[in-house]
């Protein structure tokens, strides 16, 4: 008999459940945690679909002919995560750095920030990420950044510089 994956009960039949991001078969209980999540047993779409309020009045053979030619894009959905600044990676040495050129002790640099000293020592060690504020407060005091360069990566991944070898440049054929 299986078992629910978030209460552990065994349960003839279980339902799957998106919770938080995550696929779970869950019981009737707990499947309230999350949406309910139904694959489309259609050929023409192998997606699976949430079942939602609006999607449930949409299921009608006409409208799901439509819904199927509509999402034959290739986009992916947006999400919270995609507005979201990416700390980076040494975020503690800049602020350990930029913090030792001013000359000042952590506790100076935290008082001026009106923040605890003791939250300077966290982030200098790297045991937790700046708040957004307290972020913005760091950048703005020090004059660093502390977020990864989104064009950076959008260059690094475009692909469109001519001064890229490419296989076709290195190998001869033979003919």
């Amino acid at each position: 008999m299986p078992q629910c994956e978030m209460c552990g009960k065994e349960r003839p039949s279980l339902k799957t459940v998106k919770v938080e991001g995550a696929e779970l078969e869950l019981c009737d209980d707990c499947a309230e945690f999350g949406t309910e999540v139904r694959t489309e047993s259609s050929s023409s779409s192998a997606s699976t679909k949430y079942s939602t309020s609006s999607s449930s009045s949409t299921s009608s053979g006409s409208s799901g002919g439509t819904a199927s030619s509509s999402g034959g894009s290739n986009r992916r959905r947006r999400d919270m995560f995609d507005d979201m600044d990416e700390i980076a990676a040494d975020y503690d040495d800049r602020i350990r750095e930029a913090r030792e050129g001013r000359g000042q002790s952590q506790e100076e640099l935290a008082s001026s920030l009106n923040e605890k000293a003791s939250l300077i020592r966290k982030l200098e060690r790297g045991d937790i990420l700046p708040p957004d504020s307290v972020r913005k407060k760091l950048e703005q005091k020090l004059g660093i950044s502390l977020v990864e360069g989104s064009d950076d990566d959008e260059e690094e991944w475009s692909g469109g510089s001519s001064t890229t070898t490419t296989l076709g440049d290195v190998v001869k054929r033979k003919d």
